[in-house]
């Protein structure tokens, strides 16, 4: 790690601190998270990214190119929320492969995928990947909620509405139910 780098991420952290001062009365508070807030954090996204990308100090810019780079900036946005949110980690094995989690809070029960629209084609498949998330998911002891941020920077996903109506139909499995819930930015 160079010298700069841990200085942006000094800037970044900073800034998600005064983020996180300006929208303190937007209702999430830090004590008792759950589902609706994490939902509620991720629906002022854009919001975060334009205020880091156009500061009056030169500080560190967002540049939002891979589904890591838009792990990273969610997980800052969230962690001054969520305490207990934890990095990716292998769930159970599932037809010879891994599962892997972007972020879990087992306090709100809560899975959070990052999706990144690479291109026109992953805009088209992108619901294959989600279903297969959710059969991944539903047995999951601390899972009671899957909330897919998809960022989608082009808009190359053909038909949100109907994507969402898909992701979003109740479910329940076994006699549990699992909410799934869609976020779309920019």
């Amino acid at each position: 790690m160079t010298d700069k780098w841990i200085e942006q991420q000094a800037e970044l952290c900073g800034a998600v601190g005064e983020l996180r001062n300006r929208y303190a009365n937007t209702g999430i508070e830090s004590t008792c998270v759950d589902a609706t807030a994490i939902i509620a954090a991720l629906n002022q996204f854009q919001e975060c990214v334009r205020y880091l990308n156009t500061r009056r100090s030169q500080g560190a810019v967002l540049n939002l190119e891979s589904e890591a780079d838009v792990q990273d900036a969610v997980y800052l946005m969230l962690r001054p929320w969520v305490h207990d949110l934890v990095w990716e980690n292998p769930t159970d094995r599932v037809a010879n492969r891994y599962t892997i989690k972007d972020f879990i809070s087992r306090q709100a029960r809560t899975v959070i995928e990052i999706k990144f629209v690479r291109d026109a084609s992953h805009g088209r498949q992108i619901s294959r990947e989600m279903h297969d998330d959710i059969e991944n998911y539903r047995h999951h002891s601390h899972c009671r909620t899957i909330v897919f941020f998809v960022y989608d920077p082009d808009s190359l996903i053909p038909d949100q509405e109907t994507l969402r109506q898909q992701i979003e139909e109740p479910r329940s499995y076994g006699g549990r139910p699992l909410r799934c819930v869609l976020v779309v930015k920019p």
